[in-house]
């Protein structure tokens, strides 16, 4: 079962001291999250990297490139975790435990992330939009091929939207306090198991 440090959760493998780039995208994400896409400025960027915003533009285009890039990445890396899990299990269940727990992790490492994400699609250049679809798509067909290979009574139509719905359980719930980081990872870990089974 892979841990929460494991940098393959994350939207970017780092090493070292992060990228101008990457410390921009982090704080894009932070405050994207905060204020939404329309309430945060250039200038609202580029000072909580310590940055003049016009200096920004060296690293991306504008606002809606920052957008773009950020939710690029975080579907891109979902889909090779996801691809990276259900493949190197032993079975079908082990690879559905390890989808959760992968999700599970980076929802709870990445709370600012998941609610960009969520909030913010439409906001999207039309390409980025496209991009974005089509990796969630493969990333939902992630899953519902190792819930059908886990439960071969559960059709693919409906393990796909068993899917969404474990996604929605787990996304919602990073905002949370009440629990500790582990304890928390475990509970959803085993609602998100009990929901798809469940089916």
């Amino acid at each position: 079962m892979t841990e929460a440090s494991d940098t393959s959760t994350a939207p970017r493998a780092v090493t070292g001291t992060p990228s101008r780039r990457d410390q921009i995208l982090a704080a894009a994400a932070e405050l994207f999250a905060l204020h939404g896409f329309h309430g945060v400025g250039i200038d609202d960027i580029g000072a909580a990297v310590g940055v003049s915003g016009p200096a920004l533009y060296r690293h991306f285009k504008g606002k809606d490139a920052i957008l773009g890039e950020m939710l690029t990445s975080i579907s891109e890396n979902l889909l090779q975790g996801g691809i990276a899990r259900a493949t190197e299990a032993d079975t079908a269940t082990e690879a559905l435990t390890a989808l959760v727990r992968f999700h599970t992790d980076f929802a709870l490492d990445h709370p600012s992330l998941i609610t960009v994400q969520e909030r913010n699609l439409g906001n999207l250049r039309d390409e980025d939009r496209r991009q974005v679809r089509t990796l969630q798509r493969r990333y939902v067909e992630v899953w519902a091929s190792t819930i059908t290979d886990a439960m071969p009574d559960v059709p693919l139509p409906r393990a796909r939207s068993c899917a969404h719905a474990v996604f929605g359980l787990i996304n919602s719930t990073p905002h949370t306090r009440y629990l500790g980081r582990a304890e928390l990872a475990d509970l959803l870990t085993d609602m998100a198991l009990g929901a798809l089974h469940a089916a």
